[in-house]
């Protein structure tokens, strides 16, 4: 039987707006607790922490722990591994959920080594089978999925791969628990700045509308297109491996095995093939539709719309309609 006390779910939070995945999470842990029938709850941390609990207090957890003071904007991975480490310390042995994210899976060695814990990644689900705690985990480009168990006793960490968990605005307890810093030495590692990446575009993890392209637009300089759609559209740009490997755009766009998982309502596919790597990326999207001008691209056994044909033709004529017919409505 699984010995966790409570159901931990760090957040992640944009200035007090809270990310897709951290509502996932937060809904997945209110789950899990009431599975374990332990308590579920949330940790977010750094300024806005206050705007961000109270968004999660719309998720079905029972506890929310703010932490607006703790430094999480001056310092890196530091300040939360304390915070968290204290937190689990204080509840006991704790099941810790941790986003798939760049400081995510920092965190997760971190607290790892920390605590003595043992860490599992890329989950897409999490299960109580029997009292004991089950992560489903894709391996080899997705063609199989491994269930892993924790061995002993203690805190376990598990880091949730986005858009695999379902969201439900569904007020719990959602008591709020305010922290102050956790006193430590100096941290050795301090943020002098913080730059914002194309400020005001939609990241492809919260995005319900993605656009990508591939190796089919030939260049960067075709990337002007696919924008143009995301823009009429209201959605975000993605990307293929092959045209990220490329350089003709950041790997912050990239979906697939080795990028993003994305989860949109609509995912529109352009100039790429469809290998197994971009698939398990992007299979979760509600309605695939794929535009290449090669009849054989394995994208069109698995969309759920394709058009061949040319998408230097076919996408630009797409964003004029998408944008006559929103001046019209």
């Amino acid at each position: 039987m699984a010995d966790v006390k409570a159901v931990l779910a760090w957040v992640e939070h944009d200035a007090g707006r809270v990310r897709r995945n951290g509502l996932e999470m937060a809904t997945k842990a209110a789950d899990l607790g009431r599975a374990l029938q332990v308590p579920g709850a949330v940790v977010v941390l750094g300024p806005h922490a206050e705007q961000a609990a109270n968004v999660l207090a719309t998720t079905p957890v029972d506890i929310i722990y703010s932490g607006p003071d703790v430094p999480v904007d001056r310092f890196l991975g530091d300040p939360a591994v304390d915070a968290l480490a204290a937190i689990v310390e204080e509840n006991g042995p704790a099941l810790v959920l941790l986003p798939s994210s760049n400081a995510g899976r920092d965190l997760a060695g971190r607290l790892g080594a920390r605590l003595g814990a043992g860490v599992a990644t890329e989950a897409t689900d999490i299960i109580v089978r029997d009292g004991e705690i089950v992560v489903q985990s894709p391996k080899f480009g997705g063609s199989v999925t491994v269930s892993i168990t924790f061995s002993g006793s203690g805190t376990k960490i598990i880091v949730c791969r986005a858009n695999s968990f379902v969201a439900r605005h569904e007020p719990g307890r959602g008591e709020i628990v305010t922290r102050g810093p956790v006193p430590a030495a100096a941290y050795p590692a301090r943020i002098e700045e913080t730059v914002a990446a194309e400020a005001g575009r939609q990241s492809v993890e919260e995005a319900r509308i993605v656009v990508s392209g591939g190796r089919g637009l030939g260049g960067p300089e075709h990337f002007d297109i696919i924008q143009d759609l995301a823009d009429a559209l209201g959605g975000a740009v993605g990307a293929s491996r092959a045209a990220v490997d490329a350089g003709w755009i950041s790997h912050a766009h990239q979906v697939g095995q080795t990028g993003k998982t994305v989860s949109p309502q609509v995912y529109i596919a352009c100039g790429i093939s469809g290998a197994i790597q971009h698939k398990v990326g992007m299979r979760g999207a509600g309605t695939i539709i794929a535009i290449n001008k090669d009849p054989n691209a394995p994208i069109f056994e698995f969309c759920d719309f394709g058009v061949v044909g040319d998408l230097f033709a076919i996408v630009p004529e797409l964003t004029k309609l998408v944008r006559e017919r929103k001046a019209t409505s």
